[in-house]
């Protein structure tokens, strides 16, 4: 046994900012984040956000997320490593330094491609990698020592590598198909970089004349009316199409009309892509301006007309292309007076036309789902370019197979279905931009236009024997950066060479992401992963053994965070605190329209008048890790946080009362159960459990659960009940200074524990008070990342004393009950009676009195007969037994009755006024639902209310 030392080392009150600042600096600098190099490996991948990013809540929960799982692992013994990296995010990071420069008076055009790359380089060491910092101050554990940027030379090399050898697999090729094209930044883009945002539209009516007189609609009509909201394209059309079934048109299948302004002849199709009760049913078709189209065009083998320049501008020469997949066969010249027009000048030019020449029928409203680039803001136009392309279908076989033998399993299940979806109906993935920032695709021409690919131009002048003297061309246009990042799990590790690293860590154990790029990320990983990277029998690697899929963070009342919106929470503001004038400016600052800002500010100053509270980093983690249940969106409240910012704080207090009531004291080194009575085998037995929780949580990636499992026993386990039993231990003379030593030693031992068990969650806290609790134990380290995590002991559950301790505790609430409930206060000692118990409940009293008359406050106990009538008193049931105060000479009964009769008018005005509230039908009838009940529960609430204080009452008037 030893002498307990002084709580000095924990200051009064917690204050997380100097924590967190002394203890991420200590454990980057120690290198406590690199792999430890024993036992079975761990490696999860960071998704790597964009350079030019800073800290949203979707990265705050999802590194919450990560780093739990990984400072899990690590303590478990694992060799693991969280991979860090950063995306060099091609058209976000291009359009930032265009911009530094727009402000120079200087384009890129006028600097070159050279000297804006050199520009580019210059702000990403300057001013990139502003996210890395803040993920920091999240507390993320990853191996800084190991960041990747996927511009680097290593992945740029492996991104070459890989280019090369797909296209020598015939699995890269360069053709003309529709992108989707941004006219402001003149290149394509994936889906995931288009937002479809619901706008207010018109949907225009047109007459197409039939080419023979003689025919006639049902309804005798010479023409047909086709609705479309793209005025213009209709100079691209090559066919009207209307649904096989739909018996209004089907004598019209075949033949022809004439295209208004082009005088063009189009055929009549069918097609059951056609709705028949849309519009009219009758739709134009122009396959080179839509993906719709173009796909209904190939079935149909019509031609392709593009008449639209990379500008969105009319060309004066349209594209002819007989049929999709051919080259082009001709051009054909665009009508008079539309060459060059913007396409939004050409649509009010075809229009006032229309108008005029009397084939525009009618114009109505509508509310459509405009394609915008998520970067520009422009609408997006579907474009026939040259693109280079992989050939997916071969690599997505093997991809769908992983996942349907199990050997890469989706949490939850579900999104395998989704991942399945997309699988099976995939289709060749455009890899090129146009852009300069970003992998420039290893492709050279001649002067012919033969097209070289090789990792040099060196190497493809030796592969193809071409002189020096020949002049080549490299390709212009770089990868997606979703190509790069596709390489993600084995590039960052050494691909193409044979590392240890690679040998290792790889396959990675856990992808943690959003549903929302399953297949933009994720799915191209699994293909990539899979064709290159191979095990000694030759089968193929998977990237990684687990997707974990959680949902987005969306606001407290479901609404998604958004900048437009005013909503958005930046989970920096929420750890370090943020005053409400900086929170206004940082909300309203950039919105256009200035309504919108006044709208937002006054909303935010409703919301937050103080502005945000620090809460710290624990709490903002332990929140996002409490709300991580699988798969399903989350609402981000912040009274969650300032929950469990309270839950910081109440570790903290209780620190520092074990330790003021340890200290100087002597405690125990070694275990010694045979000193145990109840509280100690009641709280080692339920730490066990607790454990036991927390480790099966995590296997399920249910950090929700975890988080659950935590709090209810450090909160309402250890620190409600233990730390309360302890006290008429401690402070009892007649206990022996052993068992007070064994008791000291069970407080602190726990509670060590505790912290170990909370740190994957909670990092800080835990480490900063492990530092003080384990060497008075005997124990400790250079940081508590490293040290075991609880193990659970089976030998350490004790049933019965659990039993015991629900009694006891059934006990002792029934009386604080009844004493809140007849306004007795605390202080007074309380008679009590008991009835219908049975011989072992009479066992397990004999066995918890001490304890049952002090946390309760009892001053006796007595035991009635079954059949016994008790006085007068208030009373309480736990189990089958009877609990029961006598309440004459406790209580005043006039003065009581009087405080009663206030608390029962007070709740009955509440009551009327919400059933009054109800009985009003234009309330009920206009309210949300989900408001009326509201109201409901509320007068339920107040109702019973009413029934207890009415007893209470009649119970004191019977004294």
């Amino acid at each position: 046994m030893t002498d307990a030392q002084t709580a000095q080392n924990i200051a009064t009150t917690y204050d997380p900012t100097e924590i967190e600042k002394k203890w991420y600096k200590t454990w980057e600098e120690q290198g406590y984040f690199k792999p430890s190099g024993h036992g079975e490996s761990f490696c999860i991948m960071i998704p790597p956000p964009n350079v030019t990013g800073s800290l949203h809540m979707g990265h705050g929960f999802n590194n919450a997320i990560m780093d739990a799982l990984t400072r899990y692992n690590r303590m478990m013994g694992k060799n693991t490593l969280w991979q860090p990296g950063t995306d060099h995010a091609g058209i976000a990071t291009q359009m930032v330094v265009e911009r530094q420069l727009g402000l120079q008076g200087v384009t890129r055009h006028d600097l070159g491609r050279e000297k804006f790359i050199e520009k580019v380089w210059e702000w990403k060491e300057q001013s990139g990698g502003t996210i890395t910092k803040q993920i920091r101050r999240l507390g993320s554990s990853v191996d800084w020592s190991r960041e990747r940027f996927t511009m680097d030379e290593g992945l740029s090399n492996a991104l070459k590598e890989v280019f090369v050898r797909l296209h020598e697999d015939g699995l890269i090729y360069r053709g003309k198909r529709l992108v989707n094209w941004d006219p402001k930044l003149q290149t394509a883009l994936s889906d995931l970089e288009v937002e479809s945002k619901e706008e207010k539209g018109s949907l225009w009516h047109f007459k197409y004349f039939f080419e023979d007189k003689s025919v006639k609609t049902q309804d005798g009509k010479d023409y047909l009316v086709v609705a479309t909201t793209r005025p213009e394209t209709l100079l691209g059309d090559t066919a009207v199409a209307v649904h096989p079934e739909d018996e209004r048109y089907a004598h019209l299948v075949g033949k022809n009309i004439v295209l208004p302004i082009t005088g063009r002849l189009i055929p009549i199709v069918a097609d059951d892509y056609v709705e028949k009760d849309f519009g009219t049913g009758c739709v134009k078709i122009t396959p080179a301006h839509d993906f719709n189209d173009y796909e209904l065009g190939k079935r149909n083998s019509l031609p392709i007309i593009n008449i639209f320049n990379k500008n969105a501008e009319v060309l004066g020469e349209f594209e002819y292309i007989a049929k999709a997949g051919e080259q082009i066969s001709k051009t054909i010249t665009a009508p008079a007076d539309y060459a060059g027009l913007e396409r939004f000048e050409a649509r009010k030019k075809l229009v006032a036309q229309a108008e005029v020449e009397g084939w525009l029928d009618q114009i109505q409203p509508y509310d459509l789902k405009a394609p915008r680039g998520d970067r520009s803001g422009v609408i997006i136009e579907p474009l026939l370019t040259d693109q280079w392309y992989v050939k997916i279908a071969p690599l997505a076989e093997p991809a769908i197979e992983a996942v349907q033998d199990g050997r890469i399993k989706f949490v939850p299940e579900q999104y395998s279905n989704m991942y399945m979806a997309w699988m099976r109906d995939i289709q060749d993935w455009c890899i090129s931009r146009q852009l300069w920032w970003g992998h420039r695709i290893p492709a050279w021409y001649d002067a012919d236009g033969n097209i070289y690919v090789g990792r040099s131009e060196d190497e493809v002048r030796a592969k193809n024997n071409i002189a020096a003297d020949v002049e080549l061309k490299q390709d212009e246009d770089v990868l997606d950066t979703w190509f790069s990042s596709a390489l993600w799990t084995f590039s960052t590790l050494g691909w193409p060479e044979q590392t240890p690293e690679l040998k290792t860590f790889h396959p990675t154990d856990v992808l943690v992401t959003g549903f929302d790029i399953i297949f933009f990320w994720v799915a191209r990983m699994i293909m990539m992963t899979m064709h290159f990277m191979k095990n000694e029998d030759g089968s193929s690697q998977i990237p990684f053994k687990t997707v974990y899929v959680h949902g987005l963070v969306r606001d407290g009342e479901g609404q998604k965070m958004s900048k437009s919106k005013g909503n958005v929470l930046d989970p920096l503001d929420l750890i370090d605190g943020i005053d409400l004038e900086s929170l206004v400016a940082k909300r309203t600052t950039g919105l256009m329209n200035p309504k919108d800002a006044a709208k937002i500010e006054k909303s935010t100053r409703k919301e937050f008048p103080e502005g945000i509270n620090a809460y710290g980093t624990d709490a903002v983690r332990f929140t996002f890790c409490a709300l991580a249940n699988t798969g399903r969106d989350i609402k981000f409240d912040l009274k969650r946080v300032e929950g469990y910012r309270n839950f910081c704080n109440k570790i903290w207090n209780a620190t520092r009362f074990v330790l003021m009531n340890v200290e100087g004291q002597t405690v125990g080194q070694q275990a010694r159960p045979d000193l145990w009575e109840l509280p100690e085998q009641w709280i080692m037995s339920r730490l066990q459990k607790a454990e036991a929780a927390v480790h099966q949580a995590f296997a399920t990636y249910r950090l929700d659960l975890a988080a659950q499992a935590i709090y209810d026993f450090i909160w309402n386990e250890y620190c409600d009940w233990y730390v309360e039993l302890t006290k008429p231990v401690l402070n009892d003379a007649e206990v022996s200074e052993e068992r007070k030593a064994e008791v000291r030693r069970v407080l602190l031992a726990v509670m060590e524990a505790s912290l170990r068990l909370a740190h994957p969650l909670m990092p800080y806290l835990t480490e900063e008070i492990w530092q003080t609790l384990a060497p008075m134990l005997g124990q400790g380290g250079p940081t508590i990342m490293t040290a075991q995590y609880p193990i659970p002991e089976q030998a350490k559950i004790n049933e019965q004393a659990e039993a015991d301790m629900q009694w006891l505790q059934g006990l002792i609430g029934a009386v604080r009950n009844i004493r809140g409930e007849m306004g007795l206060g605390n202080a007074r000692l309380l008679p009590v009676l008991l009835q219908n118990i049975s011989d072992a409940e009479r066992e397990q009293i004999t066995r918890i009195e001490a304890l049952f008359k002090a946390l309760a406050k009892v001053e006796s106990i007595e035991f009635l007969g079954k059949d016994q009538e008790p006085p007068l008193s208030s009373s309480s049931v736990v189990g089958h037994a009877s609990v029961f105060v006598p309440m004459k000479g406790l209580i005043d009964p006039k003065a009581e009755l009087g405080r009663l009769q206030k608390d029962l008018d007070k709740i009955q005005k509440q009551h009327d006024q919400i059933a009054n509230k109800l009985a009003n039908e234009g309330f009920v009838s206009k309210a949300p639902a989900a408001v009326v009940e509201g109201e409901k529960a509320k007068l339920a609430e107040f109702a019973a209310q009413l029934d207890k204080v009415k007893a209470n009452m009649e119970q004191i008037a019977a004294l």
